[in-house]
C-alpha cells in the first residue's frame, strides 16, 4: 500500500508543502499542481538522472509543460558558481521568463545550486525541490537555503530562498549507495540529540530497520525530521536565533570538508565526527555527562558513520577554517552545544582552552 504524509512549512505567503511516501515520481498531478506558469528547467546531475529524470519529464509532458533539462557533474566539488552559471545559460539560452519554474532533481548539492540559480535569475523564479537522497530529504530541501561553496569556505554564497513545494519519494532511496545512506542518517540523528530526546531513542530502537530500507520505518524517520525542522524554521526562517541549533557538528564538519577537499568527506560523515566533537566540548564544558556521549557514539556506528575525525588537521587549521564559518559573529566561533539530550544552544560563552583541548584531541 503506498505511504503518503504531507506536512507544511507555515511561513505566510511563503509557506509550502513537503510530500513524503512512496510513488511520488509517478504521480503527474502532484508536479505539475506547483508549476505557475507555462515552462520548467529539470535540474539534475550524471548519478540521477538516468534513474529518475525520464519520470519527471514525463510528468511534465503530461501537464503540457515546455521543459529542458541540465545534467551536472555529481559531487560537493561541483557545487560552484560554474554550476550556477551553466544553469543561467541554458536558461537565457531557451528564453525562459520569470513565469518558468526550476526543479531541482537530486541530492543536496543539486538542491543548494538550483535554488540558488532560482533564487537569482530574473530575480526569483518558481522553485521545486524533488530530493532524492535521505540526507537532502530530512535536511537541505526543507527551509530555504541555498548557495554554493567557495574554496576558503562551505555554503559562502547563497541566498534564504524557499521552494513552492518539496516531494520527497523514499522509492529513491532504493538506488542509494549505503555510504549516502548513512550519511543522511546523521542529519536524523542530529534531531534527535537537539530536539526531540523521545525520537532519539526511537532511533536507537529502529535504526536496523532504517538500515535495512523498511518504507514504513524510513517514512516514519523522514517525516518527524522534516516536522522538526519546519517548527524550527517557522520559529526562524534567516537563522537569526533558535534554527542555529540545527546546525549542531557542522561548524567543525565544514572545517573538516573544506581541509580534506570537497567531496573527500561526505557531509553527513563529516556531521557525524563534527557531532561528536561539539559533544565532548559539552563535556569539558560541564554541561553533559559521559552517558549521552557513549549512546551517541554507539548510534552513529551503528548508522555506518565515523565517529572521528580524519587524522592530519591541526589545532590550527581547525580554527582558521571554523573562524570563516557564517555563525562566527564579530571574530567569536559560535558554536552549537548540548545541555542535555535533545537540548541544544548556540554560544560563545565557552572556555577557548576547552575548544583548543577538543582539537587537539583528534590532531
Amino acid at each position: 500500500m503506498p505511504i503518503k504524509h504531507t506536512l507544511s512549512v507555515d511561513l505566510g505567503e511563503r509557506s509550502y508543502p513537503i510530500y513524503i511516501g512512496t510513488g511520488l515520481l509517478g504521480d503527474a498531478g502532484l508536479l505539475t499542481r506547483h508549476i505557475i506558469g507555462k515552462s520548467a528547467l529539470v535540474v539534475t546531475n550524471s548519478t540521477v538522472a538516468p534513474l529518475y529524470l525520464a519520470a519527471v519529464e514525463q510528468s511534465l509532458a503530461q501537464g503540457q509543460v515546455r521543459h529542458d533539462s541540465i545534467i551536472l557533474d555529481d559531487g560537493e566539488q561541483f557545487k560552484t558558481m560554474a554550476s550556477v552559471e551553466r544553469i543561467i545559460d541554458l536558461l537565457l539560452r531557451n528564453r525562459h521568463d520569470r513565469r518558468t519554474s526550476i526543479i531541482a532533481l537530486g541530492g543536496g548539492v543539486i538542491g543548494d545550486v538550483a535554488g540558488f540559480a532560482a533564487s537569482i535569475y530574473q530575480r526569483g523564479v518558481n522553485f521545486i525541490q524533488v530530493p532524492t537522497t535521505l540526507l537532502s530529504q530530512v535536511d537541505s530541501s526543507v527551509g530555504g537555503k541555498t548557495g554554493v561553496n567557495h574554496p576558503l569556505g562551505k555554503n559562502m554564497i547563497g541566498a534564504f530562498y524557499q521552494p513552492q513545494c518539496v516531494i520527497a519519494d523514499i522509492d529513491t532511496f532504493n538506488t542509494l549507495p549505503a555510504r549516502e545512506l548513512s550519511a543522511g542518517l546523521a542529519e536524523v540523528i542530529k534531531y534527535g540529540l537537539i530536539y526531540d530526546a523521545g525520537f532519539f531513542a526511537w532511533l536507537e530502537n529502529n535504526i536496523d530497520s532504517l538500515s535495512r530500507l523498511d518504507p514504513e520505518t524510513l517514512a516514519q524517520a523522514v517525516r518527524v525530521s522534516c516536522e522538526t525542522k519546519a517548527r524550527v524554521v517557522e520559529q526562524d526562517e534567516r537563522e537569526s536565533g533558535i534554527r542555529a541549533i540545527l546546525n549542531l557538528g557542522h561548524t567543525f564538519g565544514h572545517a573538516i570538508e573544506t581541509v580534506m577537499g570537497y567531496g573527500n568527506w561526505l557531509h553527513g560523515e563529516a556531521v557525524a565526527a563534527g557531532s561528536m566533537m561539539a559533544i565532548d566540548l559539552s563535556i569539558r564544558e560541564g554541561l553533559i555527562d559521559e552517558g549521552l556521549r557513549a549512546r551517541a557514539r554507539d548510534l552513529f556506528e551503528r548508522a555506518g558513520l565515523p565517529v572521528c575525525p580524519p587524522d592530519g588537521i591541526s589545532v590550527e587549521q581547525y580554527l582558521e577554517v571554523m573562524a570563516i564559518d557564517k555563525k562566527t559573529l564579530d571574530g567569536n566561533i559560535r558554536l552549537v552545544l548540548l545541555r542535555a539530550l535533545g537540548e541544544a544552544f548556540v554560544s560563545d560563552d565557552y572556555d577557548p582552552e576547552n575548544l583548543r583541548q577538543t582539537l587537539a584531541a583528534w590532531s
